[in-house]
């Protein structure tokens, strides 16, 4: 479970910024949402399931989904991808002198098997400047261990990492190291990164060949239909089909240059699965006399379409207590579905493994004391100087029952964007 991301220097982010998932000291006015919007660990944390990130176009909501994204992909595979003169792909705040030499700032604190981990490094173009990994299985934390400009310092009970600071190249996270060399601990790390999944409501190129494949497989091919029906779009059914091998492969040719061609394979593995759903028929009168049956990417809205895809990693994540990072949740989806996809995080029944949802939209109808409490509404803001911030509702002066979509548009808690006379404009135009 994700307790914070911290994150400095990096895009349009020049001083840290921290999203916690640690619920406020607050209270929605209707006892459910505190019950089912928070995971109870232990007398001295609770987290909550799902934050929704808002903020004015360009003011940094998807760079900090970024941010996380760029973390992520490092720690998995700064070990096995950078050569020894390889940049790292950092991309540091741009608009101050100030930030040009400095490094850039990752930190997440997390909970793996009961364990309370905070891992963190500082980079820049050329190397990892500090890394750092404390562990606490009580209140105490403790010292796994620590890279500076002195070396890396391992404590005793990390064995796992004695002999690999040669080893370890500049441009390559010390945790990815060990964990290349099997080390248990690090590995189980690494696997908490993996288990984050990154999504994009604006393109579903990332996690549509997971679905299809969960769906034609068997994997999740109950849950997804279930999930899709219980909609209301008008599908009684959904099944697929599988095109020959031989006319799969025909659709690739051989004579592409390597990359192309491994794109065009990786695309012609999810199009030769056609997903079918089935509509009911009705004669004049409105009684049924029998059904049709669509293709999903032919015949069906692209809400409906996006929806299908969006079934696999939700019920992935569901099913594993894992994290989901969204960004553009409610693109191409009806405020509604909206509401029910992220009901499923918000509620003891469909999220018994405590699963967390962390995702950027701009759909206000969420911005509700019935869906949310105010620790689980985050805003970015952009200042004059190009720099986003990020901060809480719990943090305003705010009460329980005001509303928060009026207010938003008001302007009282600021993050929306400064529109100019837009009217005069084109009239002098």
């Amino acid at each position: 479970m994700l307790i914070e991301f911290t994150v400095g220097n990096t895009l349009s982010f020049k001083e840290p910024v921290t999203l916690s998932m640690v619920a406020a000291n607050t209270k929605a006015r209707d006892p459910k949402i505190n019950e089912n919007n928070t995971i109870i660990v232990d007398d001295q944390l609770t987290l909550l399931t799902s934050t929704a990130i808002y903020g004015a176009n360009a003011s940094g909501k998807s760079n900090f989904i970024r941010a996380m994204a760029f973390m992520k992909r490092f720690v998995i595979n700064s070990s096995k991808e950078s050569g020894i003169d390889e940049p790292i792909p950092i991309r540091p705040f741009r608009l101050s002198t100030t930030t040009e030499s400095q490094p850039s700032f990752f930190q997440v604190i997390f909970l793996l098997d009961n364990i309370k981990y905070r891992y963190g490094f500082e980079v820049n173009r050329n190397e990892v400047i500090s890394e750092w990994l404390f562990a606490a299985s009580s209140q105490k934390e403790s010292r796994v261990f620590v890279r500076d400009e002195t070396g890396i310092h391992i404590s005793r009970s990390f064995k796992e990492g004695k002999g690999l600071e040669a080893k370890t190249r500049p441009n390559a996270l010390f945790l990815s190291v060990v964990a290349q060399w099997n080390g248990q601990q690090t590995r189980k790390l690494i696997g908490w990164f993996m288990s984050v999944k990154m999504i994009s409501g604006l393109d579903d190129v990332s996690y549509r060949g997971f679905t299809l494949h969960s769906f034609d497989d068997g994997s999740y091919r109950q849950e997804i239909s279930k999930l899709v029906t219980s909609l209301d779009l008008g599908i009684e059914n959904i099944s697929s089909e599988k095109m020959e091998d031989d006319k799969v492969k025909a659709l690739v040719p051989d004579n592409l240059p390597s990359g192309l061609k491994r794109v065009m394979q990786r695309e012609a593995e999810n199009i030769k699965i056609s997903i079918l759903t089935t509509h009911k028929k009705y004669d004049e009168s409105g009684n049924p006399v029998g059904s049709e049956v669509f293709k999903l990417r032919t015949h069906e809205s692209d809400g409906t379409e996006k929806l299908f895809y969006l079934a696999g990693p939700f019920i992935d994540v569901l099913k594993n207590g894992s994290i989901l990072f969204f960004d553009e949740m409610e693109a191409r989806l009806h405020p509604l579905i909206t509401r029910a996809l992220i009901g499923l995080f918000n509620s003891k029944e469909t999220n018994p493994k405590f699963a967390q949802l962390i995702f950027t939209t701009h759909d206000t109808n969420l911005l509700s004391n019935k869906i949310f409490r105010r620790d689980q509404i985050w805003f970015v803001e952009k200042d004059h100087y190009g720099c986003s911030h990020l901060y809480s509702l719990a943090e305003l002066k705010v009460r329980n029952d005001a509303s928060f979509e009026n207010d938003y548009f008001e302007g009282r808690y600021g993050a929306v964007p400064f529109l100019g006379n837009v009217h005069q404009v084109i009239i002098e135009e």
